[in-house]
């Protein structure tokens, strides 16, 4: 069965359309958005983070240099950039007259002071992104409203490096007080202002009236309420949440539309998040690689992608790269890989063996996942059925969010289940998460494979796109072989909200559309 991409690709077509006719209505001002999330933030720091569970809440009060709109790059703080010819330099015109939330002005120093906390974070700071910018060699400001980044080498990802959602600019004043207050204290310059977070219960953002962007935000503002995923159909079909954006099962898709189509509008299509099998390789048995391809044999993906896509968003059969996609690995290369075959009795019987082999074919351990029921608990159900037909035991256990994330962070787990977004296709982002530990942080299979290393500069300092994709299907095919992280289903978007939200789009990516600046609402 081959991955639904067109029709899933025309599905989001339709969605955006859809929005666009939306949007040419004359927007309304006042108002507040009432919004289900299904995770709370374990603190507000964007540079730490990595979950929606701080996007959605804490992100409508920060800007960004650049961000990400669908599948182009937009300014946000920046007026304009431009890349030198060598490409060894961007330079960004800032908007002038932007205010922080306490009133204080942005300058180009802000920026330089934020980069540099994400380049080179101070002692007890965590920066999970700071590989991403080991080419700037310099931060320049040459006046308040200009700052230059200088590079050793040219880097084919860096549009999209600036443009990550989590790169949240602070003040410098205030870091330099205190170069942790963004992990307690919420003041950026965003759309809206912070008002109010109780733990356990709800988060609110109300309008920044001094907001840089013109007649925006419409919104009076926002309330977001931290529930379980079960609480969400319920939430939207009683009118207590307006929408959820990061996304519905098919189950719940049909439920709403069946008993409140009049109040509803479904958008669909591919999701740029993939679920991943990440082996800790400095626990044993997992530093040798043939157990790890074993448990990734066992896996049915084609015959799960069936099953799984009718109750959950577990869907699309890729490598690495989401598939369809303009460097993803073609169907006919991929079901030459361990884990891909249709054959599941050839492939089954070649992981028993190698169970066998490495002196493990009693193996059990913990699967580390994470307590929210859409899509780990059935990623995890499913994950469990198909190494137990190869005589593996496994204990699900499943954490809250803060406990998940400090696991994979430090280590302590031996097989996670863990689901890779990125706001983008972009290669190296999200290639980065299979580099060895000691070059990126978000390592968490913790190898030390040079030549992923290696194939992983060379795609990023090739500026040919035709030779690049060589290059990362070749590192792709790589990665399945020695099996240190294994994708499992690429994820499918749903998104059901209450049609009185306007000005909303569709994209691939829960990462991305989070800052609500330009949502109305037709009461």
């Amino acid at each position: 069965m081959k991955p639904m991409i067109g029709a899933a690709g025309l599905s989001l077509t339709l969605a955006l359309a859809a929005s666009a006719v939306a949007t040419a209505q004359t927007p309304k001002r006042g108002g507040i958005l009432n919004m289900a999330i299904t995770a709370e933030p374990p603190n507000y720091d964007c540079h730490s983070s990595q979950t929606f569970g701080v996007l959605h809440p804490v992100g409508p009060h920060y800007s960004l240099l650049l961000r990400n709109a669908g599948t182009a790059i937009e300014p946000d703080l920046a007026k304009s950039y431009a890349v030198s010819a060598d490409g060894l330099a961007y330079t960004f015109k800032l908007h002038e007259n932007v205010k922080f939330h306490d009133g204080s002005a942005l300058t180009s120093a802000d920026v330089k002071a934020t980069y540099e906390r994400i380049i080179k974070p101070p002692e007890g700071i965590v920066s999970l992104r700071k590989d991403r910018f080991t080419d700037v060699t310099a931060i320049e400001t040459p006046d308040a409203d200009t700052v230059v980044f200088k590079l050793k080498a040219p880097n084919a990802s860096m549009p999209s490096n600036f443009a990550n959602p989590f790169n949240c600019i602070y003040s410098a004043a205030k870091l330099a007080q205190n170069p942790r207050y963004p992990e307690t204290e919420v003041m950026g310059t965003g759309a809206f202002r912070f008002g109010a977070h109780v733990r356990g219960a709800h988060w609110e953002g109300k309008r920044f009236e001094h907001y840089f962007k013109k007649d925006l935000p419409y919104l009076d503002g926002y309330k977001g309420f931290f529930v379980k995923s079960s609480a969400v159909v319920p939430g939207l079909l009683g009118g207590q949440f307006d929408a959820e954006f990061r996304g519905q099962n098919p189950s719940e898709r049909d439920q709403l539309l069946e008993k409140a189509k009049d109040r509803f509008v479904a958008h669909e299509g591919p999701w740029g998040t993939v679920m991943l099998v990440v082996f800790n390789t400095q626990k044993k048995p997992y530093d040798d690689p043939r157990v790890r391809r074993a448990l990734s044999l066992a896996v049915d993906r084609w015959g799960g992608s069936q099953a799984l896509s009718k109750i959950s968003i577990m869907k699309h059969v890729g490598g690495n790269i989401r598939p369809g996609s303009e460097f993803g690995l073609p169907e006919d290369e991929l079901m030459k890989m361990p884990g891909y075959s249709h054959d599941m009795e050839k492939s089954r019987e070649e992981a028993r063996r190698l169970l066998k082999e490495a002196g493990v074919s009693d193996l059990k351990f913990k699967l580390h996942n994470r307590n929210l029921g859409e899509p780990y608990a059935p990623t995890g159900i499913f994950l469990i059925d198909q190494w137990r037909r190869i005589g593996v035991t496994v204990e699900h256990s499943q954490v809250e969010t803060k406990l998940y994330f400090d696991t994979l962070v430090n280590g302590t787990f031996e097989v996670a289940a863990y689901p890779q977004t990125e706001p983008s296709d972009d290669p190296s982002a999200i290639l980065t998460l299979h580099l060895p530990h000691a070059v990126a942080p978000m390592g968490y299979a913790r190898h030390s494979d040079n030549l992923v290393a290696e194939l992983f500069e060379k795609q990023i300092r090739t500026l040919d796109r035709v030779e690049r994709k060589a290059i990362i299907n070749r590192l792709d095919k790589h990665l399945l072989n020695e099996a240190y992280i294994v994708p499992i289903h690429w994820w499918n978007r749903i998104i059901v909200h209450n049609k009185k939200i306007k000005g909303w789009n569709m994209s691939p990516s829960h990462f991305q559309g989070y800052h609500l600046s330009d949502i109305w609402l037709e009461e």
